[in-house]
């Protein structure tokens, strides 16, 4: 019988645990995004160059691209070859290029250039996903949303508070028993706590704010 274990008897105590720890780490590039252009679109687009690259490099490429075609009319006129080339160092460029302008253009011809602020809605657009749609939904609009990220897949695992194989399960699971009040924010505070503590590979368990709690589940080397 394990003596750590995280449930909803201490996720409170846990969670702000977290939030506390994090506070001093710089925020990831889709909320300073957020805060500073105020344009859903500018959390949409970043949220998919973001997938399988590095936050800076998403960082730079959004705000290079932004700088060059700050409304989705201008992205819209980028021809792809040179779409390629602005996004290229966020990896899967070809791929990511043709995403960027399939789903410009539909915003801007079924939405009327309004990002929708409904997950359901979100998913209907080729090349969103469920990360995504939640990422915009809770980021831009304020509203209700879980991503699942692999930071929150791996931690919520690893602290025995969820037990799922997969992203989609995870954020369902979530759903069920992660209160509410902690929904728009626990992809902030996992992406960072991942980040910085709660690495996938030799996680900083010696210096870690909730060791006490963590039955560090499938944790074979730690620091």
């Amino acid at each position: 019988m394990k003596s750590h274990m995280i449930s909803n008897k201490n996720v409170d105590t846990v969670i702000i645990t977290v939030k506390n720890a994090v506070k001093k780490y710089a925020m990831p590039v889709l909320e300073r995004f957020n805060d500073s252009k105020k344009d859903p679109y500018w959390v949409l687009i970043p949220c998919i160059l973001s997938l399988r690259a590095k936050d800076e490099a998403t960082a730079v490429v959004s705000e290079s691209l932004y700088r060059m075609a700050p409304t989705p009319e201008q992205v819209l006129k980028i021809p792809l070859k040179k779409m390629e080339q602005i996004v290229y160092k966020t990896g899967f460029y070809h791929v990511k290029a043709k995403n960027v302008l399939n789903i410009t253009k539909i915003i801007l011809e079924k939405y009327k250039g309004k990002v929708p602020d409904d997950i359901d809605e979100l998913l209907t657009i080729p090349g969103v996903g469920r990360k995504t749609a939640n990422l915009v939904v809770t980021v831009a609009f304020k509203k209700p949303g879980i991503c699942v990220d692999t930071h929150v897949h791996k931690i919520s695992n690893r602290w025995g508070y969820v037990k799922t194989k997969d992203a989609e399960h995870t954020e369902m699971r979530l759903r069920e028993i992660l209160p509410k009040k902690y929904w728009m924010k626990i992809n902030l505070y996992l992406v960072l706590f991942g980040q910085n503590i709660c690495l996938s590979v030799s996680p900083f368990c010696s210096k870690c704010p909730i060791a006490k709690w963590c039955p560090r589940i499938g944790v074979t080397t730690s620091r």
